[in-house]
Order: C-alpha cells, then structure tokens, then sequence
C-alpha cells in the first residue's frame, strides 16, 4: 500500500486553480482568500490616534512636581471583557478618581473622564495617558476641560513614573 501525502503548498495550488477555474473552494478557507496583514514591529499605521501630543512636547514644571493640577488616567478592564474603569490618578498628590464604564470605547472613556474631571476643571493643567484607541478622542476633552492632553511614548508604563 503507498500513502500519498500533501503538503499545504499542493493543496493551495488545488485550490487557487480551482478559484481561477470558477470554483468556490476558496470560499471554504478561514480568511476566505483574504491577505492577513502581519504587525510590523508593533509601528503599524492602522487605526493611530490623530494629532496626538508627545510626553516630550509637555512642559518641564510636570516633572518637577512643585504644583498640582498633572494628571495620569488609564483604563482596567473588567473579568471577561464586561465593563473597564477609568483611574484618574494626579501626579503630586496622589488623588484618585474613578468611575467604571460599560465599555473601553473611546466615547464612553471620555465622558466618564470628562465628568470625573470635571469638578477640578481649575487645577487640570495636563493629563498623561497610555497609547490606548480609548483616548482617541483626546481633543473632545482637551477642550471640555481647558488642558493639554499628552502621549507618553509606545509602550512606557504610565504607573511607573508615579512615585
């Protein structure tokens, strides 16, 4: 008895002839002939946030600590997906504000951000966030809250510059 083996390259010539022929095989395939688009090195130009501002553009007083009014924000998210919390953490004084949101959308994120904020709208001078799709709409708040809303750079962990 002999025992024919195909290796995967024989059956995608099958395949794409049977494609070219008419056929529907493809159809059958995970990514139905679709190309997968491989992260390159994590610099992939999909979905960046727009006319964010760089953690280097801020100005140097944020990192001296000597006035109130800097602060951090990121996002948890909750067992199995449901539901995330926005911190809200200022950099001197260390005062914490919370508030958890039924997604990690950036329009969720932003009003709960823009709310928790809101009752210290005189001493938000910056607010320090992640790289996250959440904070995309970092102009809406910029805006409702008359601060700067800065970038820190790809994958620095906001957390360890709070000491």
């Amino acid at each position: 008895m002999k025992c024919f083996g195909y290796g995967y390259e024989s059956t995608y010539l099958h395949i794409w002839a049977n494609k070219q022929a008419g056929g529907d095989i493809y159809m059958h395939l995970r990514r139905q002939g679709k190309k997968y688009d491989k992260r390159r090195n994590g610099k992939s130009t999909r979905g960046q946030i727009k006319n964010r501002v760089s953690i280097d553009d801020r100005s140097e007083i944020v990192d001296d600590k000597s006035r109130i009014g800097y602060w951090e924000i990121d996002t948890v998210i909750g067992k199995g997906h449901s539901g995330a919390l926005v911190a809200i953490v200022e950099r001197v004084t260390k005062c914490t504000v919370s508030a958890q949101v039924n997604s990690k959308s950036a329009a969720d994120v932003t009003k709960a951000t823009i709310s928790l904020l809101n009752p210290f709208k005189d001493i938000v001078h910056t607010i320090t966030a992640d790289n996250g799709k959440e904070f995309s709409y970092h102009e809406k708040i910029s805006q409702a809250l008359s601060a700067e809303v800065c970038f820190t750079h790809p994958l620095q962990l906001l957390g360890a510059r709070i000491k």
